[in-house]
This record gives structure tokens, sequence and C-alpha cells, in this order.
């Protein structure tokens, strides 16, 4: 008995003076896509304001491929040390389990939540000529001539299509999808008129949203966005609807927990300033930190939600 208080003293003096000298030297946080993406912005903000908080410099490192899931195992069989991070987001985290086959890790067990640091909502458009201007009039139109109208996404699993899949499901109808290798692409088709919807995310949308080269039919926050006051959210006229893309910090399993709580509390001071919360309402996003037992219980939450979607709607990784 002794012996085993003796070793568990020791184990937490041990991370007791870990936390005390870290970091004592940069850290890399980890980023599961390629640059210039939400998450990858997202990443480098939080990558700016932690050099700041923490006074050691945090390196951006892009590990894009299969989905997120590369960068994800990788985090996850980093030491537990603090010094590898991960730029984690619905995705990778919430709809991958469900949608990968073999999975190399699991999110729940294999990475410890840190904190949210931004959400951001996603906007329905549709091209100028469709024949509805509200999402009501759409589930009418859809439900008149059930199949007529082809909606794309960014990629079959991404949550630009389960979102569209969520759509279908609580609003019963039915249209195609046509998948996409980025949202960008699916955009430019978007507007070409080659097809007729999409979920995606707002900061893109904006130009056309304004200079009427796309309709804003809603927005799939629960409440209406300052960027676009006179855009409905779904949820008016389909109750319950609401799909937000988050994006936060995670470490590797076992992460100590002194250094947990500083991280946490870095996180949650850097995301408090006007400076962050400027850069990321450039994005259409907001600065949303949580306890990582808040942010652990809302991504079970998320998962089971995505588990769902992806079983009903047959959807798979591409």
């Amino acid at each position: 008995m002794l012996k085993a208080l003796t070793v568990a003293a020791a184990l937490l003096c041990s991370a007791t003076a870990h936390a005390q000298t870290w970091p004592a030297r940069p850290l890399r946080l980890l980023i599961p896509y390629a640059p210039g993406g939400p998450v990858d912005i997202v990443g480098r903000v939080t990558a700016l304001k932690l050099t700041e908080s923490l006074g050691q410099q945090v390196i951006v490192d892009n590990r894009a491929g299969a989905g997120g899931n590369i960068a994800l195992e990788l985090a996850a069989k980093a030491a537990p040390d603090g010094y590898t991070l991960l730029m984690g987001a619905n995705g990778p985290i919430a709809i991958n389990p469900s949608l990968y086959t073999n999975m190399p890790v699991d999110p729940g067990k294999d990475l410890a939540a840190v904190s949210m640091v931004a959400s951001s909502a996603m906007i329905l458009v549709a091209h100028p000529t469709l024949a509805a201007g509200s999402v009501k009039e759409l589930i009418a139109l859809l439900r008149a001539k059930p199949g007529s109208l082809n909606y794309a996404s960014s990629g079959s699993g991404s949550t630009a299509h389960l979102s569209s899949e969520l759509f279908k499901s609580m609003a019963k109808v039915k249209m195609d999808h046509v998948p996409y290798k980025g949202a960008g692409p699916a955009l430019t088709d978007l507007v070409a008129g080659q097809v007729q919807l999409m979920f995606t995310g707002v900061s893109s949308t904006l130009p056309y949203v304004k200079t009427a080269k796309l309709k804003g039919l809603a927005v799939s926050s629960e409440k209406r966005l300052p960027l676009l006051p006179d855009v409905p959210t779904v949820a008016e006229d389909l109750p319950g609807y609401e799909v937000i893309t988050w994006y936060g910090v995670f470490g590797p399993n076992g992460l100590a927990r002194p250094v947990a709580d500083r991280l946490h509390r870095a996180l949650a001071q850097s995301f408090a300033t006007s400076d962050a919360q400027t850069r990321l309402a450039a994005l259409g996003a907001d600065a949303t930190t949580n306890s990582p037992a808040e942010f652990t219980a809302a991504i079970r939450k998320e998962r089971a939600k995505w588990a769902r979607i992806i079983r009903e709607s047959g959807a798979r990784a591409d």
C-alpha cells in the first residue's frame, strides 16, 4: 500500500513539474485538411493566439488525406506531453467514425478533447432560377415533384452532404446528390446552374448571395446570422433542424491534466479577445469555448446524430 502511494505521489509530482515547465519548446498543431479551407484558417488563428498566450511558437502542420484520418492517427499516437495537438472539426471527429469502415483510431477513446474554439452555421443556397424562395416553398416543390432537383456537396460523407440528407429526412422529401471533390467545384457548378441547391459555408458563399448570383434560402443555425439578417433559419419552416460546424483542440489520450488545464485556460482567454473574435467573424464564425467535459458530451451527441443520418442515407466515404 505504501509503495503504491509512493508511486502515485511521484507521478503527481512529475506531472506537476512538467506542467510548471510546459511549454519549454515549440508545439505542433496538426490540421487534418489542406491549407486554405475553414479548418485550416481557424487552426492558424488558434496557433497564433496560443503562441501569444503560451510564449512558445505553435507550428501549423497540415496533414491532409483520408477525410482527416491521417492527422487523427498522428495525433492519437503522439506522446501525451502537450507538444502535439490537433485542430479537430465535426467531420473527422463526429462523422468519420460512422462513415469509414476501418478507422485507424477511435476519436472518442484515443483523443482528449480540450476545448471547442469556434462554431459556424451553413447556408442553403440555390440557383436564382429555382422556383422556390424559401424552405417552405422548396419543400412544397420537392413534394410535388419528387427527385426533380439535384443538390451538390463537397463530397460524399461531408458535412454539406449529410446536412442535406438530414434536411431530406426531416422534410420527408427526395432530391438527388451530386458529390464534388471540394466545395469550390461544387459552388462553381451551382452558380453555372448545373445543380440547383447546396448546403455550404457562409464565408465562401456570401459574395454570391450579396450579388444575387445565388439565392440564400436559409441558414442552418438556431438563430439568424448578423451577417445575413434577412435570411431565415431552416428551423423557421422546419422546426428542430440545426447543423453547426465546430472546430476544437484535441490532444492524445492521456494528456497530463495540469497541461490540459493550462491549455484550456489559454484557449478560453485567447478566444475571449476582440482580435480573435474579429478574425473569426470574417469567416462567419463565432468564438465558442467550453470545458473538456462539455466538449466531450457535445461530441457524443453529434456522433449519435450523424450515425443515424449516415445509416439512413447509406453514405460512404469517397
